[in-house]
């Protein structure tokens, strides 16, 4: 299990996960809890930049039972975070080159899984033809 540290910062990255995630409705930045920077919905956190190993990572919510499928899928590009891994949050790698589109489905299911529903309905509603 990596260990959290505070790992350099890529201001890019972090402008890419704030597009990412802020583009579902209702979703919300809280820079002062745990990670650098956090990203809740309906008061509950979806996705969490956070440092682990010294280097930049991604922390999401998998679906139930999902954790060491997606994990074994990937070794080098997923892991099982600290603190939230035990819970069924997996983590991906933010350095090097990032697969965007595989980050940005993390966040999308991780966003499924945590909003309310009256908040599924409309991003449901605002992706139809």
């Amino acid at each position: 299990m990596p260990k959290p540290t505070d790992a350099r910062i890529d201001p890019t990255v972090i402008d890419r996960l704030r597009s990412l995630c802020a583009a579902f409705p209702g979703a919300v930045e809280d820079a002062e809890s745990v990670g650098k920077p956090v990203f809740k919905v309906g008061g509950k956190i979806f996705a969490i930049q956070h440092g682990a190993d010294n280097r930049m990572s991604l922390w999401v919510k998998a679906p139930a039972g999902m954790q060491s499928t997606i994990v074994a899928s990937d070794d080098a590009f997923w892991f099982v975070p600290p603190y939230v891994g035990h819970r069924g949050w997996v983590g991906c790698w933010l350095d090097g080159t990032p697969d965007w589109d595989t980050i940005a489905d993390a966040i999308d299911e991780s966003y499924r899984l945590t909003a309310p529903k009256r908040l599924l309905r409309e991003l449901d509603a605002s992706s139809t033809p």
